[in-house]
């Protein structure tokens, strides 16, 4: 059974690992450690097998780490960390969630995303390290008011 539930701060390892074996980025992980979730394999050997985090600025933030173990994509799994993902924005006050990427451009719509030109992103979620150092310029933006 996977189960999905708060991280906690023992867990910050294996996200980074989980994220650094799928080749996304971890800069500004620190950031969004309050509100990371995860999907943590109850029983198995594999541990954690998901993640998603939410960068709060304000009533906006950014959705990152959005990660699931190769063996269970196309499972629901990752549709399950994004829902979770947003109501722990949505409990802190975010109205308005933003992303970065380069390899889900096409999934992140079926969830109610959509893509916008990059440079409508608030000031603040500019400044992030997503932005500055983490995510290339080609990297693709999408918006979802929850």
């Amino acid at each position: 059974m996977i189960a999905i539930e708060r991280a906690q701060a023992d867990d910050r390892a294996a996200i980074e690992d989980l994220l650094a074996a799928n080749d996304l980025p971890r800069e500004g992980l620190e950031l969004a450690a309050a509100t990371a979730v995860v999907a943590r394999d109850e029983g198995g050997a594999q541990g954690i097998v998901g993640s998603a985090a939410i960068e709060p600025y304000g009533s906006v933030g950014l959705l990152r780490s959005v990660c699931v173990a190769p063996h269970l994509r196309g499972t629901g799994l990752g549709r399950r960390l994004v829902a979770e993902a947003e109501a722990v924005a949505a409990s802190n006050g975010v109205d308005e969630l933003f992303l970065l990427t380069e390899t889900a451009g096409e999934w992140f719509p079926r969830l109610g995303y959509e893509r916008v030109p990059r440079e409508t992103a608030p000031a603040l979620l500019k400044a992030s390290p997503e932005f500055t150092t983490a995510c290339p310029e080609s990297a693709q933006l999408f918006r979802k008011r929850i």
